[in-house]
């Protein structure tokens, strides 16, 4: 079941999961990240409405985080944020290593709170030389440079050296985001202050060009910037999407707003729009 978008919520309310659990319900999933917009869902706002859910019903279910970018983010520069196994509904958190990991791809990690939260059904017992191997990954030939990457970060890093990186990396999209927004066209969806993500559109009085004509536009001096739809319910909404990493500064973002900056006059003077949703030609 699929809670989709309405209006200006663009991700899950605790009210929303709730509404479509029942007794066949096996669990929610929240997202730590936006893949969109790069906002936190409220997990921890999600939790307290499911616990009144199994309070009024008697139904227990459980919560998965998916943390694929926020897992390996918000513990280093948002401690105060409630949404991991503090929380008594979380079962289980799976978090990219490969994103803010730092680790090149591809590698994952998943967590669960206890070994009572992983199901019998996921466990495969595999006969390899001589003797039973439990498993719930893939099986077999699969490089592991990544967790000796994963590993190696962590002993370099440790827990301020990631801080400190997403820290900085933070600061790089909130500066950016407001940089942008200044530039006037532009209207934020988000502002890079959770994940140092953020979607921005074009302000409603623009009709002569789209997102897809900036995304072409900063690709001619070397930008990808996607611009994408967003899902049912907001297929009306197209937006650009910025990620910050480790590796873009706060050099690279004033690039990529000069860059802007240069390209804008031209747009401007568009009688109409000349790319629609599908002419950027970013494939996934």
């Amino acid at each position: 079941r699929l809670v989709p978008m309405e209006g200006d919520r663009f991700h899950l309310s605790g009210e929303e999961a709730v509404a479509l659990c029942d007794e066949n319900t096996i669990g929610v999933v929240a997202i730590l990240g936006s893949t969109f917009e790069g906002s936190y869902e409220p997990i921890e706002e999600i939790c307290a409405a499911l616990d009144e859910f199994e309070r009024q019903t008697g139904i227990d279910v459980p919560v998965h985080v998916d943390g694929a970018s926020g897992a390996f983010f918000a513990p280093f520069v948002d401690a105060d944020l409630q949404w991991d196994f503090r929380l008594p509904r979380v079962a289980s958190i799976n978090a990219s290593g490969h994103k803010y990991g730092l680790v090149y791809p591809g590698v994952g990690w998943i967590v669960w709170r206890d070994a009572e939260a992983l199901p019998e059904d996921l466990i495969f017992w595999v006969n390899y030389l001589g003797d039973n191997m439990p498993t719930f990954a893939l099986n077999f030939s699969r490089p592991g440079a990544q967790v000796v990457a994963q590993y190696y970060n962590f002993l370099r890093l440790g827990f301020e050296g990631y801080a400190r990186v997403h820290g900085y990396a933070r600061d790089v999209a909130t500066r950016l985001a407001g940089q942008i927004e200044e530039l006037g066209p532009f209207a934020l969806l988000t502002r890079g202050d959770e994940l140092p993500v953020f979607a921005f559109t074009l302000t409603p009085e623009i009709d002569n060009f789209t997102v897809f004509d900036v995304s072409n536009a900063l690709r001619e001096r070397g930008w990808l910037v996607p611009a994408y739809t967003f899902p049912k319910n907001r297929t009306d909404l197209a937006a650009l999407r910025v990620v910050v990493k480790r590796g873009f500064g706060h050099d690279m973002a004033d690039l990529l707003v000069a860059d802007l900056r240069r390209q804008l006059p031209r747009l401007e003077k568009q009688a109409a729009p000349l790319h629609e949703t599908a002419a950027t030609g970013f494939h996934h």
